[in-house]
């Protein structure tokens, strides 16, 4: 563990210096056992998780009352490229470049959005918040929007594919 090496002094005097050596390969290991102690007690990140409000299983797989929505009682947010969201209020024969209208997540756009739309609805118990991603889209901004969501404490969302004749319109926009 410890040596002590005595050395003579070359010259005159004849007294000796004692030099102490202290051997550390032991320390190597207890500092090993420290790193892996605390590797295996510290928690390094807690992982975020958000509620996603998912239904029930119906018992009944084949309702025959199917509620339709409507346009007024919705709104369809489309998630695109480069951080762009597109948002409208229509159905497939009245969208166009002008219905389709585009906001950012800068601040509470999207919740005063949300709200905007549901106090507009004629059914507001049917209000539905539909959230759309392109393939272009990033996690961020799926994340970003459903937090907007929970903001605006709308309970009633859907996320679905793009249709056909809403990416035509988003790609006329996006050109």
């Amino acid at each position: 563990m410890a040596e002590v090496i005595a050395q003579e002094k070359q010259g005159g005097s004849k007294q000796r210096k004692k030099l102490i050596r202290v051997d550390m390969t032991p320390m190597v290991d207890l500092g090993f056992l420290l790193i892996t102690f605390f590797m295996f007690t510290t928690n390094f990140t807690k992982p975020n998780v958000m509620d996603l409000g998912l239904p029930a299983k119906d018992p009944n797989p084949h309702p025959t009352n199917i509620s339709h929505i409507g346009d007024k009682n919705q709104v369809t947010f489309i998630l695109g490229k480069d951080n762009r969201v597109f948002y409208h209020q229509s159905n497939e024969k009245d969208l166009n470049a002008t219905n389709l209208k585009e906001t950012d997540f800068s601040g509470v756009k999207i919740s005063k959005i949300i709200s905007e739309a549901y106090k507009n609805a004629p059914v507001p118990e049917n209000f539905t918040v539909i959230v759309k991603p392109t393939d272009d889209a990033s996690y961020k901004n799926f994340v970003d929007i459903l937090d907007n969501i929970a903001i605006s404490k709308k309970e009633r969302y859907g996320i679905t594919d793009i249709k056909p004749w809403e990416k035509k319109i988003y790609t006329e926009l996006t050109q």
